[in-house]
């Protein structure tokens, strides 16, 4: 089993109307996303204590600070989804200089935070903390020294965590402005999933016209977003996993051949259509899938690895101590490695989160390509934050 089926697994309750508005992004075959209405304004009291010519003594006014509230979504503990809590926030956050804050739309569950949630990805804080990778919004208010953004703006923020509640505030530098037409609903699913493939594809792939890419878990975020990227490029062939259940909607989005990973051996049907092998695989699962994939590379091939997903299925194991079993089996056959021609990556959007300027040259490409009409989010299910477990 490809690890493919964690995530979908959520998405099968029925799709709210969206009478709030807040949240993976889910897009299909990974997380629905949640949302939630905004909170009306503050207080008008405060607005009132501005615009006077003589400030009321303190004892007189309620601050803003004592009046803002926001819901979030906690982790309390590692476990099971009853650990996720819809709590409270009072107090209105402060800014520091070069810092936004953001009236949240809409926000993203991704695969890695179904892993965040077990204890499995080491990139989120320890509870009690909120998690979330991704959201959308409108700027409340700006700190000092920022000058690319002001109240109004509509912005997608990709963040390390923290980004599954109603208010947020993150460095300007992790808000990028939304595209005229995009929804809120687009833009809180694309920045990870995006990003993600993006680079994978074109900085460690160098996707170039007439190669063949393998794209496991196709049917999921990652999985839809590359398939809609190597469609940029001329005479791309995709190869794509999933159930059988989801071959239309892949095969419509872009996959040249769907593959059944329950019923066929992958290795050979791609073997008997490109008896040469592959130019790129992305390979989100691991394990014996990691040594599958290598083996179908063409001579100057690139496998990318970004994920862990069959460890969903077996054992729990740290991130760290399965790159570490991987990286040792394959030193044992380093000369193989050499002269087979073929390179081995590893890629981790959470260890990229301070490498702004990178995020920032991706994410201006990938928007547009939206704007371009050649990429577009798939939205499968939108969700309250009050049906987070669901």
């Amino acid at each position: 089993m490809s690890g493919e089926d964690a995530p979908a697994q959520q998405q099968n309750a029925e799709e709210q109307k969206q009478q709030q508005q807040q949240q993976e992004s889910k897009t299909p075959a990974e997380s629905p996303k949640t949302e939630s209405k905004p909170d009306p304004p503050p207080s008008s009291a405060s607005t009132e204590a501005a615009a006077a010519d003589t400030p009321a003594p303190a004892a007189e006014k309620a601050p803003e600070e004592d009046t803002f509230s926001y819901r979030a979504l906690v982790l309390t503990g590692y476990g099971g989804y009853d650990k996720v809590k819809l709590q409270v926030k009072k107090g209105k956050p402060a800014l520091k200089s070069g810092e936004v804050m953001v009236r949240v739309k809409m926000c993203g569950l991704n695969f890695a935070d179904l892993m965040a949630r077990q204890g499995l990805y080491d990139r989120l804080p320890s509870p009690p903390v909120t998690p979330g990778m991704e959201c959308s919004g409108i700027i409340e208010a700006v700190g000092e020294d920022v000058t690319d953004r002001k109240v109004g703006d509509k912005v997608l923020v990709l963040n390390r965590s923290g980004m599954w509640q109603e208010v947020v505030v993150v460095a300007t530098t992790h808000t990028f402005l939304m595209p005229e037409g995009m929804s809120f609903e687009e833009a809180a699913a694309l920045p990870v999933n995006y990003i993600t493939a993006y680079l994978m594809l074109f900085d460690f792939g160098h996707l170039r016209p007439n190669q063949s890419v393998l794209i496991h878990m196709a049917a999921g975020g990652v999985g839809i977003a590359a398939t809609q990227l190597c469609k940029t490029v001329n005479d791309v062939t995709v190869f794509g996993t999933a159930s059988a259940s989801k071959h239309e909607v892949i095969s419509q989005g872009g996959v040249t051949h769907t593959i059944d990973y329950r019923t066929r051996d992958y290795v050979e049907e791609i073997r008997k259509i490109s008896p040469k092998g592959l130019d790129i695989v992305l390979d989100p699962l691991g394990g014996s899938d990691t040594h599958k994939g290598y083996n179908l590379l063409k001579p100057m091939g690139k496998l990318v690895s970004y994920g862990a997903a069959n460890m969903l299925a077996g054992q729990k194991k740290n991130l760290f101590v399965v790159a570490k079993t991987w990286y040792q089996q394959f030193s044992v056959h380093t000369l193989s490695l050499i002269q087979g021609n073929r390179s081995v990556c590893g890629f981790h959007l959470g260890y990229l989160d301070s490498e702004t300027e990178l995020i920032a040259q991706a994410m201006a490409a990938v928007m547009d390509l939206y704007r371009q009409g050649k990429i577009k989010p798939r939205i499968d299910s939108t969700y309250h934050l009050e049906q987070v477990n669901e």
